[in-house]
């Protein structure tokens, strides 16, 4: 499975979400420029995930937006979701009855599928941050934490 931008730059700006202290709105131009992304592209990404019910936005000098839920109450599977992001591996492959071998490979494939998703909405934002963390403490001193 590999991320499209859509996927990629959304987890990335609720992992920047989740990492403000006291549920503070933020600027959509304050998110672009800490992740290095494009502002524009990164509203229609935020607006589908209000849609989604994963942030809220606020209006105002000091609006913005914020998640809705604690960091470990979303899955990284629901914001992959809310962005339209699918990890299906034979989009639009429908073997005949004729075709057993097929149908074989298409049934491993599904369960594999299923698999994946399953894991996806077990992973929250929470623990991408424990992650992104691990990591940086394995690099060392010279790492820096960018989400």
């Amino acid at each position: 499975m590999k991320l499209t931008t859509r996927g990629h730059y959304s987890v990335k700006a609720m992992l920047d979400l989740s990492l403000q202290p006291g549920k503070k709105p933020t600027a959509v131009s304050a998110i672009a420029a800490r992740q290095d992304l494009p502002a524009p592209y990164l509203e229609k990404l935020l607006i589908e995930l209000r849609k989604a019910g994963l942030v809220d936005s606020v209006r105002g000098a000091h609006g913005g937006y914020r998640l809705t839920r604690p960091p470990a109450q979303i899955s990284l599977g629901e914001i992959l979701a809310a962005v339209g992001e699918t990890i299906a591996p034979l989009s639009g492959h429908e073997p005949t009855a004729d075709q057993a071998e097929d149908w074989v490979t298409f049934s491993v494939w599904r369960r594999l599928h299923q698999k994946m998703k399953d894991a996806l909405y077990q992973i929250s934002l929470e623990d991408l941050y424990y992650d992104a963390r691990s990591w940086q403490a394995a690099q060392g001193d010279g790492a820096s934490f960018v989400v």
